[in-house]
Order: C-alpha cells, then sequence, then structure tokens
C-alpha cells in the first residue's frame, strides 16, 4: 500500500512591494504635515482670540473709567466707586484709577454742610470726629497743608479711629500737596519729600511719580551749575522732559539755554567747534529756546564762518573770437 507523503507547506508573509513602502512613507509625512498645520492654526487661532479679547477689555475698563469720572462731576460716588473698583480688579495698573478711587472715597465721607442764615459760633474740632470732618472739609477745598494738619490732630486724639479711611485721605492730601509745590510753586526739595510721604499709603500714578523724578533731575542739574556747564546742558535737557519744571527762580529751559551757550563759549576757546555736540552744536540748541546773549551770539557767527567757509564764485568763461581760415586755392 503506497502512501502518499504529502508536503506540509508553510504560509509566508508576502515582503510589501518598494512601491507600497513609498506609498506607506508618504502617507505618514502627509499626516504628520497635517498634525503639524492643525496645530498651528490652532495655537493662531488662541492668540487672535486673546489679543481681541485684550482689546475689547482695555475698551471697557477705558469707558468705564470716563463713566467713572462723569459720576464723580456728578456726585454719584458710589457708583463711580464700584466702576473704579472693577478696573482697579481687572488691571490693577490702569493709569489713575487708584487715584480716582482714593479721591472718591475721600469725598463720599466729606459730611455735607447746612448753611443757616443765622451766624453761628465756630465749631469746636477738639475730637476725633470733628477734626475728621475739618479734614475732609479742607481736601474738598484743596487746601492740602491744612487738611493735613486736621489729619495730624485727629490721629493723635484717636489713631484708630476710621484708620483705613484717613489712610486715603492721607494719601490723596500729601499726592496733591507734593505735586502743587514742584509744579505751582517751584519748591522742588518740599515737593519730593510730600510724595515720599504720600508712598507710605500707596503707589504713585504715572504722573506723580514722573514729576518727582523730574524734580530730582532738575536738583541735579542745578549741583553742575556754574561748575561743569556740560553735565548742567544733560541734566536741563532731561528735566525738560517732564515739562518746564523750575525752582522759584529759572526754568529748566532757562537753565538749558544757559548752560549751552556757556557750554559753547568753553568748547569755542578750545577750537571744538563744528563737529557733534561741539560748539555750534551747542549755541544752535540755545537759539531754538530764545535768542543768544552777545558773547554766544559773536562765537556763533565765527562758528557758522569756520564750519561753512564762503567759496569763491569762479569767473564766467568767455570764449575767445577765432579769424576765419584762408581759402584754399588749389593749381
Amino acid at each position: 500500500m503506497i502512501q502518499n507523503s504529502g508536503s506540509t507547506q508553510t504560509n509566508k508573509p508576502i515582503a510589501p512591494t518598494k512601491r507600497g513602502r513609498t506609498f506607506l512613507i508618504s502617507a505618514l509625512i502627509l499626516l504628520v504635515i497635517l498634525g503639524i498645520t492643525v496645530f498651528a492654526g490652532y495655537q493662531q487661532g488662541i492668540s487672535i482670540r486673546k489679543e481681541n479679547k485684550l482689546a475689547i477689555v482695555t475698551q471697557q475698563l477705558t469707558e468705564q473709567f470716563k463713566f467713572a469720572t462723569d459720576d464723580i462731576q456728578a456726585g454719584r460716588y458710589e457708583i463711580a466707586r464700584q466702576r473704579l473698583e472693577f478696573i482697579i480688579s481687572n488691571d490693577p495698573g490702569f493709569p489713575g484709577a487708584q487715584e480716582k478711587l482714593t479721591q472718591v472715597l475721600v469725598l463720599m465721607n466729606v459730611p455735607t454742610l447746612t448753611v443757616t442764615p443765622s451766624l453761628t459760633p465756630t465749631p469746636d474740632f477738639s475730637g476725633a470726629e470733628q477734626a475728621y470732618a475739618k479734614a475732609g472739609q479742607l481736601i474738598a477745598a484743596q487746601d492740602w497743608p491744612g487738611a493735613l494738619g486736621a489729619l495730624d490732630e485727629m490721629r493723635k486724639l484717636n489713631p484708630a479711629y476710621q484708620q483705613s479711611q484717613v489712610d486715603g485721605m492721607y494719601y490723596f492730601a500729601l499726592r496733591n500737596y507734593g505735586y502743587d509745590l514742584i509744579t505751582k510753586q517751584g519748591n522742588l526739595e518740599g515737593g519730593i519729600y510730600q510724595l515720599t510721604l504720600a508712598e507710605r499709603f500707596g503707589p504713585l500714578d504715572r504722573d506723580a511719580n514722573g514729576i518727582r523724578e523730574g524734580a530730582r533731575v532738575y536738583i541735579i542739574g542745578a549741583s553742575f551749575w556754574e561748575l561743569d556747564w556740560s553735565q548742567a546742558v544733560f541734566y536741563f535737557g532731561q528735566a525738560r522732559n517732564w515739562g518746564d519744571l523750575w525752582d522759584g527762580t529759572m526754568t529748566s529751559s532757562a537753565r538749558f539755554q544757559i548752560a549751552s551757550m556757556r557750554y559753547g563759549d568753553q568748547l569755542f576757546a578750545k577750537g571744538k567747534i563744528c563737529g557733534d555736540n561741539e560748539a555750534l552744536a551747542q549755541y544752535q540748541n540755545a537759539q531754538n529756546i530764545s535768542p543768544l546773549d552777545k558773547a554766544a551770539q559773536n562765537n556763533y557767527n565765527q562758528a557758522m564762518l569756520t564750519c561753512f567757509p564762503a567759496t569763491d564764485t569762479p569767473a564766467p568763461i568767455t570764449e575767445t573770437p577765432t579769424s576765419p581760415a584762408p581759402p584754399t586755392t588749389y593749381p
């Protein structure tokens, strides 16, 4: 009996062709590119949404600040307070918001005065409550020294009385007193001192901090007056960035002009005339503010001749007439 020996065949996987591998790789690359594109678009969308949200919030806060200002003028202090607190909660550094809130808190605590036609004796502000009321009235009248005196008296009588409100009143009075001393009275040192005291009760706003910095720069410039004109020019040029500050005698622009002329005279005497920031440039800077004095004007005139000398005008070229050539004869 013959037995057929069947051979067992093993099913082997068919290796992918070269064309199939290329297709798979291309598909994977395409998927990666699509993923990157989708992710980049998603990130860009998030960035655009954030920018749009920031612009919308800024616009809303600006509108609320304007509304709060209108409310203060109309005497709607509670509504103004709510608006300003909303602004600060969303943007603590919003320009002027903290100062306006302090002003509102002060005005909300100023008692209403009832004017009677009969003559009444001057009230006795011996107690803390009376001193507090008096301080509020003086702040409303923008009598900053008087308000500070009333607040000091109230603190002596009862340090714990209306403590948070009193701190706000101190800040408001000190801030405005220091600002007025610098900008209206030319008392730079006194203004710096009052603003520094105000800073103990809260951060200074941008305007107050800037005017204090300008006053400091002015004082530094004054320390070089008639000692180092180049430094005086530098510092008074910087001080002009905060407006035309003055120290009760001269403005920063006037000092810058004088310092520029005298520094120009020094450079002119040393023969440093035409270069950048040399004599001619100093005279031109001074001349932009007001006319030069006699000494500076004389030097300026000579500097102009030195830096821009006159050139000789070339003589016109005249053509010499030529006589006609003799006729040519041919044999």
